[in-house]
């Protein structure tokens, strides 16, 4: 599997997640839960952004390595 394809899947499954504690968020609404997302949720979001940027940086030192050694 490329580096493209892992950050897209990366990002969807992510992506849904997020969509999943939204959904959540409409039943769960105390200080525990607003606790939750800025521990836990917040961070994730911006591990995975992180995560992306880093995989695009890889891809293209990766396509650059295979153009010199071609």
């Amino acid at each position: 599997m490329s580096l493209a394809a892992n950050k897209t899947r990366l990002t969807s499954v992510t992506q849904e997640l997020f969509n999943r504690w939204r959904e959540t968020q409409q039943y769960w609404r105390d200080q525990k839960a607003a606790e939750f997302d800025r521990l836990y949720m917040e961070e994730l979001n911006a591990s995975v952004n992180a995560a992306a940027g880093v995989i695009d940086q890889l891809d293209k030192i990766i396509a650059k390595i295979k153009k010199d050694c071609e």
